[in-house]
């Protein structure tokens, strides 16, 4: 085999190779085994089939491209090992000569690994908004808490926004009642609008044992689109009544005595969940700061089909609630070719960023244990709701299991990086990565 390498852009390098016919004749020997296998001719048993009656039955041609196909990708590694060439991405291959008993001559476009100088990490400073929680971010959390300890009061009126009401609900189209269009005995909030369009309106100034008749489309079942006359009959009328803001209240909702004391248990917890996000975004300033500082450019091929993958992931998300790309666009007012802008420049930043940290980790010699990858199995097993185990079967099966492991060792790198930059809040306080390890066990492990 000889091959030629020719640098396109600081990104991208295309192989020339040439591989004599000589070469190819194990992959050749491996494909007629294989058609062999497959194929059933009268008189042979299957696997014995001489290679001229699969010429014969099949056509040498059919032979030669699947050797062809087999070799392919064991002379593209040989030509990338042999010039050492750090590939990324998948090649794009083009056969310009090949014939039976002929050299094949192909060339291989293939993204690769910028050369990449990593500037001094001691020497960037990031600063991001200082923490500051408003009384106004506590009362939220109080009234929350007081919402989940109201209580339901049968009163003796007519409904307003904001009551209970019991009630049962009829459904007909021309005088036939709609299949499950029936329901007794409802819980529903007046205004919280969780139930047919039109029921709202004509639930306020309802009393109990009163009943009303309106119209609405339905979106569903066998009469999709038609109108159906609803008849409501109210039940009973329930007054939400919310408990007085006192030590009262401290002690029902919490372990608390005071309400002081519940306010400022409040604010501590989102002082520390404030503080796991102001770190992560310390994090995303220091990645750019050194992107943009190495000037590392992103590779095409790797660009594309990571934009492929974010769009028909988003895409199977969409199916899967029953909506499509179309009716996404159309609430979110924007073109596909806007959509494709923005995932097109999120992923050439992902690119960057895995660029960078991959030469971080090379350059300190980042190792991942065997425990570091086992904890990431398992974590992500559990996302997925799976045994560890089958999950990291099915990623070895996909080919899927390097990748991880690259994440794994970036992971690494990263908490390196945080670890030397110089992190501080617009106060000039320094922050650290223990402000992250204090406050998981209230963020969680969404980031």
């Amino acid at each position: 085999m000889k091959s030629t390498v020719e640098t396109l852009s600081p990104t991208r390098v295309k192989l020339a190779i040439e591989v004599p016919f000589e070469e190819l004749k194990p992959s050749l020997q491996k494909a007629y085994r294989e058609i062999g296998s497959q194929v059933q001719v009268p008189g042979f048993r299957k696997g014995k089939v001489p290679a001229a009656v699969i010429d014969q039955r099949v056509g040498r041609g059919a032979v030669l491209n699947e050797a062809v196909q087999e070799a392919i990708p064991q002379q593209i590694l040989a030509a990338v090992q042999e010039h050492d060439v750090k590939t990324l991405g998948r090649p794009e291959v083009e056969i310009t000569e090949f014939s039976d008993n002929a050299p094949l001559k192909f060339t291989a476009e293939v993204d690769v690994r910028p050369e990449i100088v990593v500037p001094d990490l001691s020497a960037i400073t990031v600063e991001v908004p200082a923490v500051e929680i408003g009384d106004n971010e506590i009362d939220e959390q109080i009234n929350g808490l007081r919402e989940r300890f109201a209580t339901l009061k049968t009163v003796e009126r007519a409904a307003a926004e904001g009551d209970y009401v019991q009630l049962d609900l009829n459904a007909t189209v021309d005088g036939e009642d709609v299949p499950g269009g029936s329901a007794t005995n409802i819980s529903h909030e007046v205004g919280s609008k969780q139930l047919l369009p039109g029921l709202d309106e004509v639930l306020v100034g309802l009393s109990a044992d009163e009943e009303a008749n309106f119209t609405t489309q339905l979106v569903g079942g066998d009469f999709a689109g038609r109108d159906a006359e609803v008849k409501v009959v109210v039940k009973s009328v329930k007054d939400k009544q919310l408990p007085e803001i006192d030590d009262d209240f401290a002690q029902l909702a919490s372990e608390f005595d005071t309400l002081d004391e519940l306010r400022e248990d409040l604010k501590t917890r989102l002082t520390k969940v404030k503080k796991v996000e102001q770190i992560y975004a310390a994090r995303d300033e220091a990645l750019k700061q050194l992107v943009e500082a190495a000037s590392i450019p992103a590779p095409e091929g790797v660009v594309k089909d990571e934009v492929e993958g974010r769009k028909q992931a988003m895409t199977d998300q969409l199916e899967r609630i029953g909506a499509t790309l179309a009716d996404y666009l159309a609430s979110e007012e924007k073109t596909e070719e806007q959509i494709d802008q923005e995932l097109t420049e999120a992923a050439q930043e992902g690119v960057r960023i895995q660029l960078l940290l991959d030469t971080i980790a090379d350059a300190e010699d980042v190792q991942v244990t065997d425990d570091e990858f086992g904890h990431e199995i398992v974590h992500r097993a559990q996302r997925a709701q799976m045994q560890p185990q089958q999950y990291y079967d099915q990623l070895v099966r996909s080919g899927a299991a390097a990748a991880v492991f690259g994440d794994v060792r970036r992971g690494k790198a990263l908490a390196s990086v945080m670890e030397q930059v110089t992190m501080k809040d617009s106060e000039g306080n320094t922050l650290s990565l223990e402000d992250l390890r204090d406050g998981d066990e209230h963020a969680g492990h969404n980031h």
